[in-house]
């Protein structure tokens, strides 16, 4: 095997607009991307750091500049996932692995994996929050979207998930609360928002308080987002959700994502696959995944201002699987 060359760095994509959650609003999206070389051929990965879980850019950078001799070396994805924490740095060079993997032997990626062949497929798109009417604004100009997902706080829940219905009476809906919510807020609006053809209410409550939901049975089918990050959650996320919610920045890659995905099959729990903010590059990894998946939100890119070369392409709510001039 010829001798690897590796590269990091860091990237910063502007958002259209500022894209508000439960828990602040970004303008940019910050990622990391490695980049590893071999015989003519470069592997990419993306990884988005996320402050929630305790990551910077700068930190991220740093860790992963530290892998450089082991990559260079030939370390395996197998190593990588026993000795890296799960993260978006993990995620990026595990990524960077399979791409270049992939280059090398002239299979796609999901062909060497066995999986079904990716096809164009529903992803949502979101509504960032703001004032009922300026997110029933946003719903008109997703009015022919299939899916909306949308965001909420602990705010005025009930009137803005009336004021988009209204606006997109023809989309499916998910709403995402990023934790903002508690048990008695959650009772109170469940039976409502399953009443307003709400399909699935993402991470209710904080993750370190979700125990509670083992106890409830709510009409809305419930999805751990930060209550599941790898295979090792599994067993409490069967407990206290219907359905997990797999980020590649989460699960520190593909290689972990993969088995988490067979593993939540294994115990009847439905698979959401999704996203940090970050551009084409990041969605590409988790485009192999989509077939487990009953929603698929990967629509990352088009919040940004601009995409990079051979991004996903977007069309009538679907988003087409990746060129391999891309990833993969």
């Amino acid at each position: 095997m010829s001798q690897r060359k590796f590269a990091t760095y860091t990237e910063a994509w502007p958002l259209t607009k500022p894209f508000t959650i439960s828990r602040g609003t970004k303008t940019v999206a910050n990622v990391l991307v490695v980049e590893i070389t071999e015989d003519g051929y470069t592997g990419r990965g993306e990884g988005v750091p996320y402050a929630h879980y305790g990551e910077t850019t700068e930190g991220v950078l740093a860790k992963v500049a530290l892998s450089k001799n082991a990559i260079e070396d030939g370390v395996s994805k197998e190593t990588i996932l026993s000795v890296f924490e799960p993260g978006a740095g993990r995620n990026a060079l595990d990524s960077a692995l399979w791409d270049l993997e992939a280059k090398l032997i002239g299979r796609p990626v999901w062909e060497y994996l066995g999986l079904q062949k990716p096809a164009p497929i529903i992803t949502a798109q979101t509504i960032s929050i703001g004032k009922a009417s300026t997110m029933a604004s946003q719903a008109k100009e997703l009015i022919s979207a299939p899916l909306i997902k949308v965001k909420l706080d602990a705010e005025d829940v009930v009137s803005r998930v009336t004021a988009v219905r209204e606006a997109a009476p023809g989309s499916r809906l998910i709403v995402d609360a990023n934790e903002a919510w508690d048990m008695s807020l959650l009772a109170e609006v469940a039976p409502i928002l399953d009443k307003l053809g709400v399909e699935m209410i993402e991470q209710p409550i904080s993750s370190k308080e979700d125990a509670v939901l083992a106890n409830y049975k709510s009409p809305v089918p419930l999805c751990a987002d930060e209550g599941c990050h790898t295979c090792e959650d599994i067993t409490k996320a069967r407990e206290r959700y219907d359905m997990i919610n797999i980020k590649l920045d989460k699960t520190g890659g593909l290689t972990e994502a993969l088995q988490l995905a067979y593993s939540a099959k294994r115990v009847g729990l439905e698979i959401m696959i999704g996203c940090m903010v970050g551009t084409s590059l990041a969605m590409a990894p988790a485009m192999m995944l989509a077939s487990f998946a009953e929603f698929v939100d990967l629509d990352g890119p088009l919040l940004l201002q601009e995409d990079r070369k051979n991004g996903l392409v977007f069309k009538d709510g679907y988003v087409y699987p990746p060129l391999s001039a891309l990833w993969g």
